[in-house]
């Protein structure tokens, strides 16, 4: 068994929407990255020799900005995350160093001792989120767990999602504490189910028996 200690943090789920965000490569990986950052709404700046023609397309498209030299420390000036992927581990170095001189968030692909973050597989349904990490030791366990979990949950639980949502929001609006209801017992009543098979105004009424019995 490996010894190789895991990389162990403290999860979030960092909101860089409109924050200048600088990504140091121009690959396929390099690319992911940037997509997932565009996707979250930050303003992304590349720094790269070479971009792969996805790249160069985004860029002549004006959704991110790009200098085509070696990176410099200064790149790091005024943003706020960084990312690298290269395949040089002196540049991953370099710009590790200059984010933690600049308190900036820093992830280095593929490098996790160049790391003040890591990333998990994501796998996303509306506003449902879920994510599954290995503390940085098995990308391919992350990535083959996000794969089955997308198979599973499906659409219905973004609209689950939806009318819980807004049956706490109508409870707060009477005053009444929502942490008082028996939120299980609804999910567990076969709401999802019902969802599923396209019968969401039946779904929404079992959710409010089961809310108003668990309130009695």
């Amino acid at each position: 068994m490996s010894e190789r200690a895991g990389l162990g943090g403290y999860p979030v789920n960092l909101l860089v929407a409109g924050k200048r965000c600088v990504v140091v490569g121009g690959g396929r990986i390099a690319a992911r990255k940037i997509e997932a950052l565009l996707d979250a709404g930050a303003n992304v700046h590349v720094v790269s020799l070479e971009l792969v023609p996805e790249l160069q397309e985004w860029r002549d498209a004006g959704r991110i900005t790009v200098d085509e030299r070696a990176f410099e420390p200064g790149d790091l000036d005024g943003a706020w995350l960084a990312t690298t992927a290269t395949s040089t581990p002196a540049v991953n170095r370099a710009v590790f160093e200059a984010g933690e001189a600049r308190h900036l968030w820093v992830n280095a692909a593929d490098d996790p001792d160049r790391c003040s973050f890591t990333l998990m597989s994501v796998v996303r349904q509306g506003d449902l989120v879920v994510t599954i990490g290995t503390g940085g030791r098995s990308p391919a366990l992350a990535a083959w767990l996000k794969d089955r979990l997308t198979s599973e949950l499906g659409p219905e639980y973004a609209m689950a999602c939806d009318l819980l949502s807004e049956a706490r929001e109508a409870v707060r609006a009477t005053g009444q504490s929502s942490e008082d209801l028996d939120w299980r017992r609804a999910l567990d009543s076969g709401m999802v189910e019902l969802i599923r098979n396209g019968r969401t105004a039946e779904a929404k009424e079992l959710l409010e028996q089961c809310l108003s019995s668990s309130s009695d």
